[in-house]
């Protein structure tokens, strides 16, 4: 073997033992990393759960401050589907009873609303009939607010507008049996504090005569 042979011989075999430590000290190296991340790792694992364990020890007086007011920390499951109350009959009649009695024994109720009685008025009150002999050429059968006569089951009254406007509530004595009826329609003789009650026929409307009577305006509770 030649001088030049051995010589490359020698350097390569230099250069693999170069590149086998080169590789140990990589593996230590690792090694050792590893070693230190795990170490560190478990380290401030621990050091988490000591700074939770005060988190854990805090809902005591919570549970205390529940048990004292006398509440149970148990969740409450829902109900099924099939076992929600459903109201009976009589109940749902009693609350509608309820509600009505909230509003006091002077409420009363008028198109599905509430109305009170807002102010009491002296009024001269005479009666009508929708037929010619009280409207002459305007008998056709609708009222001046262009209701039928029929409206309010034919309960209805005549007055001025400019005291009580088209809609206004009104209780007169001895008519309707008392109940609310509304102003719907207007005369030419009646005027200021006049009205006239509706009655089906002439004659029945002539037994009505005139009469001084306090007639009670309503107005919407709601």
């Amino acid at each position: 073997m030649t001088a030049v042979n051995r010589h490359g011989v020698r350097e390569r075999r230099r250069r693999l033992m170069r590149a086998l430590l080169e590789g140990v000290v990589f593996l230590v190296c690792a090694f050792v990393v590893g070693v230190s991340a795990y170490t560190m790792k478990r380290a401030h694992g621990a050091a988490e759960l000591a700074a939770v364990a005060p988190v854990r020890d805090a809902s005591r007086p919570v549970e205390r401050a529940v048990a004292e007011v006398g509440l149970s920390a148990t969740p409450v499951q829902a109900p099924e589907h099939g076992d929600v109350p459903v109201s009976s009959a009589a109940e749902v009649e009693e609350a509608v009873a309820d509600g009505e009695a909230s509003w006091g024994p002077e409420v009363r109720w008028f198109d599905g609303r509430p109305v009170r009685p807002a102010r009491v008025v002296w009024m001269t009150v005479t009666a009508y009939s929708p037929d010619e002999r009280s409207c002459g050429a305007w008998a056709d059968g609708v009222t001046a607010s262009g209701k039928t006569v029929h409206a309010n089951a034919g309960d209805l009254v005549a007055a001025d507008t400019r005291v009580l406007p088209f809609g206004s509530l009104l209780t007169v004595p001895g008519y309707a049996d008392d109940t609310i009826v509304p102003v719907l329609d207007r005369g030419g003789a009646i005027k200021g504090m006049r009205l006239d009650v509706l009655y089906p026929t002439h004659r029945i409307a002539r037994r009505w005569g005139v009469q001084r009577l306090p007639v009670t305006v309503w107005e919407y509770c709601d």
